[in-house]
């Protein structure tokens, strides 16, 4: 009888495969790819299409948007909130999401500033749900701050691009994840010791500006899958719907992660991380 390594001797069945499922949704396929097989063409050929107009307004919605997220996650810091976990609403913000989408998608570019904010609070909503769902406690600022990276994890999977060929080590999410966890810590630090009116803090302000770094890359690729104007409202609403799926996934990928390392340790669920294979996109 084959011997099992030491982290599978720790983890259970269920367990390992939750960690699949969580390294699947996190390194597998970047939101690019998911975009273009929704709107049937390649999501760089549209982004080299659109107006400079266009790459303005997403550097500015997309700031103002995480500024909006921000805000609800540091006006609830310490408030009595449910932590008992339960199934995550996904299905309700797609629907939700789907809506802004089509309104947004029926008027173009010009609907950026007001559609853009509101999409992205309903989809922090929606993380925070999967935080909860994962035993995340919502009432601790460093969750809900957690909640807030999940939009700088979302480019993780491109990283799998950008490695050299020999490089199988495939576990680029700890290596953006471990980029804002300083971040994160140096905000939550802040806030608390000073209260809850301190969202100009620098350290804020900084977690904010990497954050918005990374999510601005994958929002001028929604932009982009939403400008072909034939379709309109319909692409729109389908556009959007992709985009909080992938977040969402991201989402359940890093509390389910979070969850195991509560477990077993961050050392064991990083080893066995490492050693599952994914299999070759389609």
């Amino acid at each position: 009888m084959e011997l099992l390594p030491a982290f599978e001797a720790q983890l259970t069945a269920d367990d390992l495969a939750d960690l699949a499922r969580a390294k699947r949704a996190l390194e597998r396929e970047p939101l690019a790819m998911k975009l273009a097989g929704a709107v049937g063409a390649p999501i760089e050929r549209l982004i080299m299409r659109l107006p400079e107009a266009a790459h303005e307004s997403v550097a500015e919605a997309t700031r103002r948007a995480l500024d909006r997220c921000l805000q609800a996650a540091v006006a609830s810091f310490g408030s009595a909130n449910e932590t008992t976990a339960r199934k995550s609403r996904d299905v309700w913000h797609k629907l939700a999401v789907a809506t802004t989408g089509a309104a947004g998608g029926a008027f173009g570019f010009v609907a950026l500033p007001a559609e853009l904010p509101l999409t992205t609070t309903l989809m922090f909503r929606s993380i925070c749900d999967v935080a909860r769902s994962e035993g995340e406690d919502l009432s601790a600022l460093e969750t809900r701050l957690q909640c807030l990276a999940v939009f700088g994890l979302g480019g993780g999977a491109l990283r799998r691009y950008e490695r050299s060929a020999d490089d199988e080590a495939d576990f680029g999410y700890f290596i953006t994840r471990g980029a804002l966890a300083q971040a994160i810590s140096k905000a939550s630090t802040g806030v608390t010791a000073k209260g809850v009116a301190s969202q100009g803090t620098p350290a804020l302000m900084k977690l904010i500006n990497t954050i918005a770094a990374r999510f601005s890359v994958q929002v001028s690729e929604q932009v982009a899958a939403k400008s072909i104007p034939v379709l309109g409202a319909a692409l729109g609403a389908v556009v959007n719907t992709v985009f909080i799926d992938h977040f969402q996934q991201t989402a359940h990928g890093h509390f389910a992660i979070r969850r195991l390392e509560r477990r077993y340790g961050r050392d064991a669920i990083l080893t066995a991380y490492q050693a599952i294979e994914l299999s070759p996109l389609a």
